[in-house]
């Protein structure tokens, strides 16, 4: 009776509502679903909390099935920086394609890139803990530097359209300068956030822009 009771409370666990795994074999939905909690664990508990159990706890279902989707933990890191990208490029696509003034646009994807609200505040937890893990791990260590670099190539860009007569190495610099600026303190403010609020950021990120402005 006992057992029958647990395995009715695991099916409603794991296949009761639209926000846990579905019943169907729907791989791709079962990624996602279990995507977003490699995201939340990561963000709320940092990287010593991301372990199969936390993820399997937070989409309510398996740790067999978390470990079909992602066998090990660097495929579960992998999956949240590829999020994290994810989610900026979408920002900084729609930024660019808003039709502002170049600077404005340069102001408003560093901004995107800045702990200015609570989700930027998991972002930044979640880079610095797969940051972190980078350092000891040569595969994670490439997807950051992929992901860092086409980075600095849309500021770059982005530099450029603001300050055409640059040559591209100037251009290169200032863009590497502007986002150190932002991931430093993003990484500053994942550890103490009340040292260092959104405001912080933003005049941070319009001291740094004045000289586009001359």
């Amino acid at each position: 009776m006992r057992a029958r009771f647990r395995n009715k409370c695991y099916r409603n666990r794991c296949y009761g509502t639209e926000d846990r795994v579905p019943r169907q074999r729907d791989v791709e939905a079962q990624r996602e679903l279990l995507s977003g909690a490699v995201w939340q664990v990561l963000a709320a508990d940092g990287l010593p909390g991301l372990t199969v159990r936390a993820v399997a706890e937070r989409a309510g279902c398996t740790t067999g099935l978390v470990m079909h989707a992602f066998p090990t933990k660097q495929a579960l890191l992998l999956r949240a920086r590829d999020l994290l990208h994810q989610r900026t490029a979408e920002r900084a696509d729609a930024t660019e394609a808003s039709g502002s003034p170049p600077l404005v646009v340069l102001r408003e994807v560093l901004g995107h890139a800045a702990t200015l609200t609570p989700e930027a505040a998991d972002e930044a937890r979640v880079w610095v803990g797969f940051l972190a893990a980078a350092l000891a791990d040569p595969e994670l260590a490439e997807r950051h530097r992929a992901h860092n670099r086409a980075f600095i190539a849309r500021v770059t860009r982005l530099v450029g359209d603001c300050r055409p007569r640059w040559a591209h190495p100037r251009r290169e610099r200032a863009a590497k300068r502007l986002i150190a600026l932002v991931e430093g303190l993003n990484a500053l403010t994942a550890a103490d956030p009340e040292a260092y609020p959104p405001a912080v950021h933003r005049e941070a990120i319009a001291t740094a822009l004045s000289e586009f402005e001359s």
